[in-house]
């Protein structure tokens, strides 16, 4: 790593003592993972218009969105790689909570990229069969819940912290393992049905990312997680900079991806984003706070169930159609409309999130 090395050399030249500081780490995890996914999109893009991974549309869908069948998809890649190199720079691999949250965006990474790839290039319009995709999302997830539960160094391993009160803490014992699970697959799953429109997604990511930093900062930093009152969890401050990473990331890929979008993230970016973002609450024991913070995921989210279950119960649809943009979409509302205010939703959730900290 590239900081560790740098870091060595502070004995013979002091300024170089600046990289033992997250926040000064983090702030160029964000500006690598940035200048990365601006260099290399074009390429990507390119190579991926060249092997024909490329987005089929629904025909049940906008009319609007039949304008876009052909653009390149499994974009997601761009995002892991930028994220990847920004960590290889200035994260700290000896931590073993950046290794477990690495591992979900790669392992999450991997299923989407499978998926992706059976419809685009064997143009198996289902892609990886439910079974398997859904099974191997739980499976990583139990590994990376059982991993969490047995860590010696987490007093908090199996405590459920409730946002607003300082003194709630519940002991879920061995019950936090399938808790985590569904904190971690739902939240991979929840990006995945927001991925419907141009840059709603990524730029909701973004968001939460931004959120997520504050939040782990200061779980991490002993004064800060004192004063607020809330778990300090010594290590998770690095998580910091993979949030950096992943916000420099994400504003790379819009770049890219706004409307109209030249290319699309796919599931390999949907599901290892969610992977990650839930990775990091269960981590943080942030779970709840993570609705929150990703509020607009899991409204996505309740409107397909809502829509599911009603239809199958009485036989009518409450949305136009489901996830809830489309609705909006069906009802007038142009594209770029849904996606802003859906933003400036997320911003409000966001900043909602961080008001947690204070009111306990």
């Amino acid at each position: 790593m590239l900081y560790e090395l740098l870091y060595s050399l502070s004995p013979y030249f002091s300024p170089f003592n600046v990289f033992r500081y997250i926040t000064f780490r983090t702030s160029l995890a964000a500006m690598t993972a940035l200048v990365i996914s601006l260099v290399i999109a074009p390429h990507a893009i390119q190579w991926l218009k060249k092997i024909s991974m490329t987005q089929q549309i629904r025909d049940d869908g906008p009319k609007t969105h039949l304008s876009k069948a052909g653009t390149p998809t499994m974009g997601g890649i761009i995002i892991i790689a930028a994220v990847m190199s920004a960590m290889a720079c200035w994260g700290n691999f000896r931590n073993v909570y950046v290794l477990v949250t690495v591992i979900s965006l790669l392992g999450f990474g991997a299923i989407g990229f499978i998926d992706d790839y059976l419809k685009a290039v064997k143009k198996n319009p289902k892609g990886l069969r439910a079974l398997y995709k859904f099974g191997a999302q739980l499976a990583l997830a139990l590994i990376i819940g059982v991993f969490l539960y047995v860590n010696p160094k987490d007093q908090y391993a199996s405590v459920l912290s409730i946002p607003f009160f300082k003194r709630w803490l519940f002991e879920l014992g061995i019950f936090y393992i399938p808790f985590s699970i569904f904190v971690i697959v739902g939240s991979s799953n929840a990006v995945n049905l927001t991925d419907g429109i141009d840059g709603l997604a990524i730029g909701l990511v973004a968001i939460a990312a931004l959120a997520n930093g504050a939040l782990v900062y200061i779980s991490g930093n002993v004064q800060f997680a004192r004063y607020l009152q809330v778990l300090y969890l010594p290590g998770t401050g690095e998580l910091t900079v993979f949030c950096g990473a992943l916000l420099g990331a994400s504003l790379g890929f819009l770049w890219y991806n706004s409307y109209p979008a030249e290319v699309f993230m796919g599931d390999v970016g949907s599901l290892s984003l969610g992977g990650s973002l839930g990775t990091l609450a269960v981590v943080t024991k942030h779970e709840l706070v993570l609705a929150v913070v990703g509020g607009i995921f899991v409204i996505e989210t309740i409107s397909v169930l809502l829509q599911v279950a009603s239809f199958k119960l009485t036989g009518n649809r409450i949305f136009r159609m489901a996830p809830i943009h489309h609705h909006f979409e069906l009802k007038g509302w142009s594209e770029p409309k849904v996606i802003v205010r859906f933003w400036i939703a997320g911003i409000i959730l966001a900043l909602f999130s961080l008001a947690t900290l204070k009111l306990r």
